[in-house]
């Protein structure tokens, strides 16, 4: 299945200068969707995963699913002051900004065997900020999952020795 063509390119979003990979043509087509998801678990079968990670916001829908389909439980990272209980926080610098992620401080235990997913790989800032705050816990991270990987932007540079699975690969801006 070409993938990219369920991905739609909007240019100066949300910036001057981005051009943003919209997944909903991906999300809304049920044959890609579930192509997707089963790509990943075969990609991470037989791993013992029993926590999926994700990243806000679009990084729920596909790490939701998957913690369905894997039997194991979810946790959602999320933006600074959304979650109700004892927090720790990480902060990181994405393409295009400054920003910072919280989970609960009881939400992965040591041992944990973790899959952390997210919509896109692009400088790598989102991703190490989820791999600080699972390593902060205890957890152990079997591999990251994404959709999409921006690869010139060299954001597997900052994830080195993680066993990095993506699905659609962009290797110069288009």
């Amino acid at each position: 299945m070409e993938l990219k063509d369920k991905i739609r390119t909007i240019p100066h979003f949300p910036k001057q200068g981005v051009m943003f990979k919209d997944i909903t043509p991906l999300l809304s087509d049920p044959h890609a969707f579930r192509y997707v998801i089963r790509e990943i678990m075969h990609h991470f079968d037989g791993k013992g995963i029993n926590i999926v990670a994700s990243a806000e916001s679009r990084g729920f829908i596909l790490g939701a699913v998957l913690a369905h389909e894997l039997h194991a439980g979810f946790v959602p990272l999320r933006k600074p002051g959304k979650l109700p209980h004892k927090t720790i926080k990480q902060e990181f610098l994405t393409e295009y900004s400054k920003d910072a992620f919280e989970v609960h401080e009881d939400a992965i235990e040591k041992g944990n065997k973790v899959l952390i997913v997210d919509d896109l790989l692009a400088t790598g800032g989102t991703a190490k900020a989820a791999v600080d705050l699972v390593e902060k816990l205890g957890g152990d991270i079997i591999g990251l999952a994404f959709l999409i990987e921006l690869s010139f932007l060299k954001g597997r540079e900052k994830l080195k020795g993680h066993n990095i699975f993506t699905l659609i690969d962009y290797d110069k801006e288009e």
